[in-house]
């Protein structure tokens, strides 16, 4: 039994659900999170869920990052094993896995990784929806530092206790108050792996299509095209999931498809340059060179631009295709 988890037995031996925590118990400052969870259960999350399907990886020594990732990424549909991303995640200098390379491994096997806002609450809908929660912990006793990574699978407020994958074992249960106070030392780090047509249910807009744009730079292209397709469901409005989703089928051959989706997206943009620039050269590769150049020239940007430059490169392609120097 680890320094930890003999603690933790300890923990248990004090009863009072919510504040259980051997040592700290009424020191509402130390667990904020969890106080704010006793007066105000998160609205339409079911007070008791659990991911029995989760797989579980036993760590070897030092290496929970690799077996925390693997029970995320087997569950979002990869084949791995924890040997196969010590590669990607263990740094043995430090014993351990830093945060940068957690969120990147997922992105290289077409998986999406989220990193979660710091909230108790966002932890717990995301667990009801049936995403476990991949999180990092501080759990050294007394001035001992022991950075750990485990996985959320499931919660009963009844019995205000959580349940990990962790370690060497396959349910943990951990009190709220125990689980906040190892948790908060990382400022509440937690993120989860999705296959690409997931979408957290706590997700933010820019947030998520940022996490797309980083899934996009290393995937396959069929894994960023389910990505944006799935971020125009939720947010049919995005200006950025429209041009993704758009370059996506444009990459495809598919310029028909790729025009529907730039059309809506300048209905509901008009004045966007980049959706103008893509759909107007869309039109001419479709070899509607007429209709295009109209179009590039609804557009304007300042001199020295990005923008500037890409219409300038547009206008001069439809120009030379329709055989005139200006």
């Amino acid at each position: 039994m680890s320094a930890f988890q003999a603690w933790l037995a300890g923990a248990r031996l004090y009863a009072g659900a919510f504040f259980v925590l051997a040592g700290l118990s009424g020191c509402a400052s130390l667990v904020p999170q969890t106080m704010g969870l006793r007066d105000a259960w998160p609205q339409g999350v079911a007070a008791r869920s659990e991911l029995r399907a989760v797989p579980f990886f036993a760590q070897q020594e030092y290496q929970c990052g690799p077996a925390a990732l693997a029970t995320t990424l087997v569950h979002a549909g990869t084949a791995v094993t924890p040997d196969e991303l010590v590669k990607r995640v263990y740094l043995p200098g430090r014993e351990g896995s830093l945060q940068a390379e957690m969120l990147a491994a997922p992105r290289r096997y077409g998986r999406l990784s989220y990193q979660l806002a710091p909230r108790f609450d966002d932890l717990l809908r995301e667990v009801a929806a049936g995403n476990p929660v991949l999180v990092l912990q501080d759990t050294g006793v007394g001035f001992i530092t022991n950075w750990h990574y485990a996985v959320v699978v499931g919660f009963d407020y009844a019995a205000g206790e959580l349940y990990l994958r962790s370690g060497e074992t396959r349910r943990l249960a951990v009190p709220f108050t125990v689980f906040e106070y190892t948790w908060k030392k990382s400022n509440y780090w937690a993120m989860l792996t999705l296959p690409p047509d997931r979408i957290p249910v706590t997700a933010s807009e820019p947030a998520y299509l940022a996490a797309v744009a980083a899934m996009e730079r290393v995937a396959a292209p069929d894994a960023s095209f389910a990505a944006y397709s799935a971020a125009l469901q939720r947010w049919p409005d995005n200006v950025a999931a429209s041009i993704g989703l758009a370059n996506r089928h444009y990459a495809r051959g598919e310029l028909g498809q790729a025009e529907a989706v730039l059309r809506r997206a300048h209905t509901r943009h008009p004045d966007s340059v980049a959706v103008i620039n893509n759909l107007a050269h869309t039109l001419s590769d479709l070899q509607r060179n007429e209709e295009a150049l109209v179009l590039i020239g609804q557009a304007s940007a300042p001199a020295g631009s990005p923008f500037a430059a890409a219409l300038g490169e547009t206008r001069a392609l439809i120009l030379q295709r329709l055989g005139r120097d200006s």
